[in-house]
């Protein structure tokens, strides 16, 4: 078995989820994971497929035929990986929205060598202000010996610039 990952960009309309999982589905393969969204006015978005090694270049067949319908995919091999060592936690920050701050939190994290598993950002409205307000949801592996405290207390640097609500949980 093959495992691949179908990264995948084109504009939005009915029927496009389901041209791709025809596609797997064609090719002998099994549709694993996936995160598609809307952003930009533009379908995007990750699938992970399982299939025999002798369907790929079915596979790479079938999505010709979803790129000719205005989607583009790429296909790669996945990489096999081992459950890394460390905590995972997750949190959730909210501010006003302005730039830099996907830049602060990011430099704040690289520091503490703590890896981003998933990223999730979007914009909101203060329901009496009117004021946009910016929302990231993350999860993150912490290195050994990194304590989430230590992540709680390395964000509320920020916090004080930006106000910011920060919240911190284990994640199961």
């Amino acid at each position: 078995m093959v495992t691949l990952v179908l990264s995948i960009v084109g504009s939005d309309r009915p029927g496009l989820t389901q041209a791709l999982a025809n596609a797997v589905l064609s090719s002998g393969g099994n549709w694993l994971e996936s995160h598609l969204s809307r952003l930009g006015g533009l379908y995007v978005g990750s699938v992970l497929v399982e299939l025999e090694e002798g369907g790929v270049d079915d596979l790479r067949a079938a999505v010709r035929e979803v790129d000719a319908q205005g989607l583009e995919v790429r296909i790669s091999p996945a990489v096999a990986s081992t459950e890394p060592a460390g905590e995972t936690v997750e949190f959730s920050l909210v501010g006003q929205d302005r730039s830099g701050i996907v830049h602060q939190v990011t430099a704040i994290l690289s520091r503490l060598a703590a890896n981003i598993e998933s990223f999730d950002t979007h914009l909101s409205t203060e329901a009496h202000s009117g004021v946009p307000l910016f929302h990231m949801d993350v999860r993150l592996r912490l290195p050994p010996p990194l304590r989430p405290q230590a992540v709680q207390a390395a964000l509320e640097e920020i916090s004080a610039e930006v106000m910011v609500d920060i919240s911190l949980a284990h994640a199961e």
